[in-house]
């Protein structure tokens, strides 16, 4: 009997494979649609800044002003 539900999942998991592959043809296509207005390509400076540098400068931005208007009982120290 496990070979029968090995071959049958085996079976199934290849059927929705091929199925999904099928379906997904369009996505692959090269024709540009009626609403279809790409941006302009940005250069590997601009993308690290955009996607590297700008999320760190945020979340260091974030950070500092949680610690300064922090206010939290501290025991100040002497």
């Amino acid at each position: 009997m496990d070979k029968k539900n090995a071959l049958r999942a085996g079976a199934v998991a290849a059927g929705t494979t091929l199925m999904m592959l099928l379906m997904s043809s369009p996505a692959l296509a090269l024709t540009r649609d009626d609403g279809d207005d790409p941006a302009p390509k940005l250069s590997v400076v601009e993308t690290l800044g955009l996607f590297v540098a700008l999320p760190i400068v945020l979340f260091l931005v974030i950070a500092g002003l949680v610690m300064v208007l922090d206010k939290s009982d501290r025991p100040k120290k002497a």
